[in-house]
Order: structure tokens, then sequence, then C-alpha cells
């Protein structure tokens, strides 16, 4: 079995303050198995990882802070190895919105999608939902993550979330792209998640396929702070992307 891949620090420091995480999540997952070409895990059900180079940067361009770039879409996925437990911890913003812990999720770029392919990879409707993992993979991924964060609430509630969205051009299934999101404020009990960082991701990508920003800095934007990316951008009146009849939510 390959090793789990190794978690280099990542991000650069912030004010924000780690807390172990507390709180209700969920599998917002469910259901996306539709248009996924993921392959069932091995009868086994024992956890592989495809161990991409934690000091790899990504195809996308950029500096000695870039972001790791994964191995990208697979023909079939297998279930990644995730952080041990306890080991990741969370950050929350002033104003109580999560954000991963850096070392764990630092993010990881999808090495299809770059400035020059994006006609044919993100801005072309249906191609999120061709490179999704299915829910088979996913699930037991979300559960492992978890304990890694010390996730202690409904998992209902909760997103396994790509750091960089796959519609940010995000890899699919890289474990340090991927991490369970606590519910945001406001929150309801047994609605399951509400995630207003879905929001940002799609304002973003509207902006990255009409040319305002450049997809680097959405995917740089977004592994700093969420929250923050639109403004950081200057794209605070940005329109979400159309909805992508294929596409799911937490893309």
């Amino acid at each position: 079995m390959p090793n789990a891949p190794r978690w280099a620090a990542a991000a650069a420091a912030t004010t924000l303050i780690a807390v172990t995480a507390t709180g209700c999540s969920s599998d917002s997952d469910s259901g996306k198995d539709a248009g996924s070409k993921a392959a069932k895990a091995d009868s086994s059900g024992t956890p592989s990882s495809s161990s991409p180079s934690p000091s790899s940067s990504s195809s996308t361009g950029g500096d000695a802070a870039a972001i790791p770039a994964g191995p990208g879409p697979q023909g079939s996925y297998t279930v990644q190895n995730q952080p041990p437990p306890g080991t990741c911890a969370y950050r929350y913003t002033a104003a109580k919105e999560p954000l991963p812990d850096p070392k764990c999720t630092p993010g990881a770029t999808n090495p299809k999608v770059t400035q020059a392919t994006l006609k044919t990879t993100i801005c072309r409707s249906g191609y999120t939902a061709d490179i999704r993992p299915g829910t088979n993979i996913t699930s037991r991924e979300k559960t492992a993550n978890a304990a890694s964060y010390g996730y202690k609430g409904s998992l209902k509630e909760a997103e396994y979330d790509h750091l960089i969205s796959l519609q940010l051009g995000g890899d699919p299934n890289d474990p340090r792209n991927l991490w369970v999101q606590p519910p945001s404020p406001g929150h309801k009990e047994g609605a399951g998640p509400n995630n207003p960082k879905d929001v940002v991701e799609s304002k973003l990508k509207a902006a990255i396929c009409s040319g305002k920003t450049e997809l680097v800095k959405a995917q740089r934007a977004i592994t700093k702070d969420w929250t923050t990316a639109l403004s950081v951008l200057g794209l605070t009146n940005e329109k979400p992307a159309a909805k992508d009849p294929k596409a799911e939510e937490g893309e």
C-alpha cells in the first residue's frame, strides 16, 4: 500500500486562532455519484494513497509558495489516507466562519486546468461532473478526515469540501485539497450544510471565465482565506456563474 502524503507546512502566517472543532456536520456528498467516473473502492475496503509529492508546485504557475499540484483526474479513484486523528485544527475568522488547518489542507491543484485550458476544462459545461469521485470513495474519506480534525458533530451537517473547488481547478481527490467543513454561523440543525463558500467559488469561476481575474490568483486567494477571496481580488460585486446543470453544490 502506498504511503500517505506528508503534510508539509503551507500558507502564510495568519492572526486567526486555531481551535479544535466542535458543532455539527453533514454528508453533503450524498447523490454525487451522478456523472462520476469513479470506480468502486477495492473489495478489502483498505484506504490507499497516490502519495502526491508535497513539494510539487502547481502547473498553473507560481512562485516558491506555489500551491501543490495533485495527481489530477483519474479513470478510477481509490480511498486516500487522511492525516492522523487529532492532528489538524480548525481556525475561525472573527465572524466565526471555519477555515482549514494549512498544514493538513493547503489545497492542491488539478494539473489539467491551466490558464491555457480554461475553455476545455472548468469553463466547459459538465467538466466537474466528469471528474468528481463517487460517494463510495468520499464518504469513507470524510469519516477519516473528521477524525483528523477532531470533528464531533453529525456528518450530515457538514460538507466534505474541496478547498480549491473543482470549478476553480482544484484536484478531485488529493487529501491536501479536502476537509470536513463545519457549518457556518446561522446553521439550522437538521437542515444540512449551510456553506457560503459555495457562492464565493461560483463568483470566482465567473470572474476567471470572463477574464476578470487569473486562475492562479483565484486559487491562491481561496486557499489563504475563502472569506476574503473576493475582496482581495476586487470582485465583491461579481455575479455568480450561471448554474451548470451537470454540476453540483460544493464544487
